[in-house]
């Protein structure tokens, strides 16, 4: 077990944020992930705990969000949209390689504990499609070449840039920045590139703008 006192005071912490006590629920069981890795029996008791709640209050949200893991990830976990846009655009041959390529499948793990995948619907970055994340960060573009580049490159330790965001940091350091403790980065890399932009600047040439908003 990795929870320790810090972890109770960063909790209490989370908690302090909010009006009401309960509200701190789903940073805390980021807080969990990223210093077990998943949501463990300890996590969800030390949540319980703290917010006055039974543990199956809390196992009930911690089961009902897909970003909330039963079980270990890899130290990189890997999300491939798999929705029709990004499917159709490569989406499919990405999964299918990587599947290939690291013997494991939705929700698994590679036995060297550095690689998951997970299966995504949508990854709401449909200009870029077909897109991947790692640790939640974006890789817009990708092939199933580039896929495995990145891959090789994060299970060897070599460090990896997000396409629109900061280096890949491991699981656990993305889940404590979830949980709400900043680590610096926020305006590391591209924020919006010419794709994201593309609506707003062709507006602007025709000289249309937003409707004024009257109080």
């Amino acid at each position: 077990m990795s929870l320790t006192e810090d972890t109770r005071i960063k909790a209490r912490e989370i908690i302090a944020r909010y009006p009401h006590a309960r509200s701190a629920l789903l940073p805390m069981l980021h807080l969990v992930q990223a210093e077990e890795g998943y949501v463990s029996a300890d996590g969800i008791a030390l949540c319980a705990e703290e917010l006055a709640l039974t543990t199956a209050e809390v196992s009930a949200v911690a089961t009902f969000y897909t970003m909330y893991h039963k079980k270990p990830v890899g130290e990189y976990h890997i999300g491939v949209c798999i929705n029709p846009g990004c499917g159709i655009l490569g989406g499919d041959a990405i999964w299918s390689t990587l599947c290939s390529r690291l013997g494991i499948s939705n929700d698994e793990v590679t036995e060297d504990g550095k690689i998951s995948l997970e299966r995504i619907e949508c990854q709401a970055a449909c200009t870029h499609a077909p897109v991947m994340t790692a640790n939640w960060e974006f890789l817009d573009n990708m092939t199933p070449e580039s896929a495995v580049d990145v891959v090789e490159k994060l299970r060897s330790g070599q460090e990896v840039h997000s396409t629109r965001g900061p280096k890949i940091p491991t699981f656990k350091e993305n889940e404590l920045v979830l949980a709400g403790f900043d680590d610096g980065l926020a305006g590391e890399g591209v924020q919006a590139d010419e794709y994201m932009l593309a609506g707003l600047n062709r507006a602007k040439e025709l000289g249309q703008s937003a409707p004024e908003v009257k109080a």
